[in-house]
């Protein structure tokens, strides 16, 4: 075991355990993601329904969510590198595993481990590297992890509709084996842990703790996953786990307050800029999140293009961010603030939303997303790092570690209420427009009759009889209202994700400029 000051590494040592991060980063946050375009293949050769289906989804972020908070502790409690190693195992082996289930309910159960290992890879791995550079390049650091975990998301699309497209599901989770064997050799191998103090006994772990803390986020994230499809509140079940969540983060906080040994740490949240940290940690989750699956469900539903080239609509984007990220970290070590770039940031991400905005139609082409796309990156560059950076930068020893956790916990839960909350409203909003929409259909209105006249003459013409020739005719004209009411679904979903990041801007003014500048060295001890 090493000083917290002694595991600044150089050289080939520094490149390599930099690669075995983000690329434990990396696999973590594209698992998040890959499994979307291959839920309908899922379904058909394991016999599963929707709802069934969406527990694949659903398992991983709740094991990803209970195990967040928990990496500092448990890092103290094993050693980081065994626990980061212990954690690389349990992915690759839950992997293996779930490429290999037999019915649904095996493969939900196989990614939850997954999520369990996963979970503990984002987090860590940011320790890690931040550790390894000198205080100096911490900016560096942080913008080198953060490549992995904002170009994560937009991979895992394209990357599975290819694999599906090519292969079969089983190898979106296949892939994983050889990355994480060598994760594996190259952790054990290089990575080394700081020296911790002594060890908690069985009896002294706060197993309450953990059980309150599993109550509450674990149904809260059952709730942000399954709320729409079950008609939110209308279902006894829904209202059931939102007591049982709010019970749970009540008796987390008595627990956590009040026991010596608290696997998590509240106290760390008096510091004023964490705590503004973690609520703009919370909106980029919410944006990187909710964006990253509207686009690609408007350009299937609506535009109908395949899953693959939605997918890979987002990678110029995500590319822009990882060019980007190199730059602010050279921009924080030269002393720019944080607050400036974060507000350019939402700016920037403001005139993304009213641009998708004004592009929205049923006929949108690629060349009309390009540039907002683009634009996006530019705003997830600016705020990913100066954002971790300024929620850790009045923390000092231990505490960077256990508010590192914090920020992980609430991008990942903002990325939830984000998914269900967009997935509602645009279920909302298009039933609002299609209402509004019906009475300019007036079949009295000439301008309806010869639209009606001239698709009953197209049907006629492919032989069909007048009567279902005309049937079909209203038929187009139905769908044709459905469309244009999704498409404006969408254009409000984007305006009032343009009003959240424009109110975030002030947020900053709330920011004290650390005294000393900051030493993530010490995080997670």
């Amino acid at each position: 075991m090493v000083q917290a000051d002694d595991l600044v590494e150089y050289g080939f040592r520094r490149v390599i355990i930099t690669i075995t991060a983000v690329m434990c980063a990396l696999l973590e946050i594209v698992d998040t993601t890959i499994v979307n375009v291959a839920l309908t293949n899922m379904r058909g050769s394991l016999g599963a329904t929707l709802t069934d289906v969406a527990w694949v989804i659903t398992a991983y972020a709740i094991a990803n969510v209970i195990v967040i908070p928990m990496t500092s502790w448990l890092s103290q409690q094993f050693g980081r590198r065994n626990y980061f190693a212990v954690s690389i195992i349990i992915f690759t082996t839950a992997s293996f595993l779930c490429g290999n289930a037999t019915n649904i309910w095996e493969l939900v159960a196989f990614r939850f481990i997954q999520g369990l290992g996963g979970g503990a890879l984002l987090v860590t791995a940011q320790t890690i590297i931040t550790e390894s550079y000198p205080v100096a390049k911490r900016g560096m650091a942080q913008a080198i992890y953060g490549m992995g975990v904002i170009v994560g998301p937009t991979l895992g699309p394209p990357l599975g509709g290819y694999i599906v497209d090519h292969a079969s599901w089983p190898f979106i989770f296949y892939i994983n084996i050889p990355l994480g064997i060598i994760a594996t050799i190259l952790t054990l191998t290089f990575v080394r842990s700081p020296k911790y103090g002594e060890k908690l006994k069985a009896n002294q772990v706060d197993w309450w703790g953990i059980l309150f803390l599993a109550l509450f986020v674990g149904s809260l994230q059952f709730v942000l996953e399954h709320g729409q499809q079950d008609d939110w509140f209308n279902e006894p079940l829904i209202v059931a786990l939102s007591v049982t969540s709010l019970f749970g983060l009540l008796a987390f906080i008595w627990r956590e307050l009040t026991y010596k040994h608290p696997i998590v740490n509240l106290g760390v949240l008096k510091d004023g800029n964490l705590r503004i940290g973690i609520v703009m940690c919370f909106i980029l989750g919410f944006g990187l999140y909710s964006s990253t699956l509207v686009i690609p469900i408007y350009t299937q539903s609506v535009l109908g293009w395949t899953a693959t080239d939605a997918g890979l609509l987002l990678i110029p984007g995500s590319i822009t961010t990882a060019i980007l990220m190199p730059f602010v970290g050279k921009m924080i070590q030269k002393g720019i603030p944080q607050g400036y770039m974060v507000g350019v940031g939402f700016l920037v991400f403001f005139i993304f939303t009213f641009w998708m905005r004004n592009i929205m139609t049923i006929d949108t082409g690629v060349e009309h997303f390009f540039w907002p796309l683009i634009f996006r990156g530019i705003g997830l560059g600016l705020l990913f790092v100066p954002i971790t950076a300024l929620s850790l930068s009045t923390l000092q020893g231990k505490s960077i570690g256990e508010g590192a956790a914090f920020t992980g916990m609430f991008r990942q839960l903002g990325g939830s209420f984000g998914v269900a909350i967009v997935t509602t409203f645009i279920t909302r909003f298009s039933q609002k427009h299609r209402v509004d929409l019906i009475p300019h259909l007036d079949t009295t209105r000439v301008e309806v009759q010869q639209r009606i006249e001239i698709l009953q003459r197209a049907f006629m013409s492919k032989g069909f009889a007048a009567n279902e020739a005309l049937k079909k005719a209203y038929q187009v004209l139905d769908f044709s209202v459905t469309k244009q009411s999704t498409v404006l679904s969408y254009m409000d979903i984007f305006l009032y994700l343009g009003i959240l990041f424009l109110c975030c801007i002030p947020i900053i003014l709330l920011i004290k400029r650390g005294k000393n500048k900051i030493n993530l060295a010490d995080a997670a001890h």
